[in-house]
């Protein structure tokens, strides 16, 4: 869309949209807003943001996106694109929540937090990896397996895949193995005092 350019300074987004003759429009902006009430007392605040409205050829209309990340991350167009594909990111989380445990994180420790949390990524990447290795042996079929789905058949099957992985590599889990695992993975290092149901375990 080509065209004059408008003069948006100053004038408010519902006033200067239906002015507009240009495809993107990447400007700086002020909100003011309420801050929630705190013991009895409301305060309202100003805030600048960056406000990215980018028109649809499809729909026609203006899609505006405010945002905080700055132009030399992300160009307009990018931001719409991304803001696209958020249900894409939403089912990521949710994946990583629900089956690889990213919501069950427990400790306090800032570097066994990363660690966890990348146990969880990596986790997924493998993941993934495995399921295009599947969707190419079955192309006809492919658009078939689901994320969420495919995420509950790999979690159920991780350790029969450890196993074949720690064999092709010469390592075989056998009992004493299991058995040394269960001692050091068992132990919970945050109980620091025994528990009323610990004595009557036999």
């Amino acid at each position: 869309m080509g065209g004059n350019s408008i003069d948006v300074v100053g004038k408010r987004l519902r006033d200067a949209l239906p002015l507009l003759k240009r495809e993107v429009l990447d400007v700086e902006v002020e909100v003011k807003f309420k801050r929630r009430k705190y013991r009895g007392k409301q305060s309202t605040v100003n805030r600048r943001f960056r406000l990215v409205c980018v028109f649809n050829k499809e729909s026609g209309r203006y899609h505006t996106y405010l945002t905080n990340i700055p132009l030399e991350i992300l160009a307009a167009e990018d931001i719409a694109r991304l803001y696209a594909a958020r249900w894409e990111i939403e089912l990521i989380f949710k994946e990583l929540k629900s089956h690889y445990r990213m919501d069950q994180i427990p400790s306090t420790n800032p570097e066994t937090v990363k660690c966890l949390i990348w146990i969880a990524i990596l986790t997924l990447i493998c993941s993934r990896r495995i399921l295009r290795l599947i969707q190419n042996a079955n192309p006809e079929n492919a658009h078939r397996y689901t994320s969420l789905r495919w995420a509950k058949v790999f979690t159920e099957q991780a350790d029969r895949l450890l196993t074949e992985v720690l064999e092709c590599v010469g390592l075989k889990l056998d009992m004493l193995t299991l058995y040394s695992i269960y001692l050091g993975q068992g132990c919970d290092p945050n109980v620091k005092r025994e528990r009323l149901m610990d004595g009557w375990i036999t």
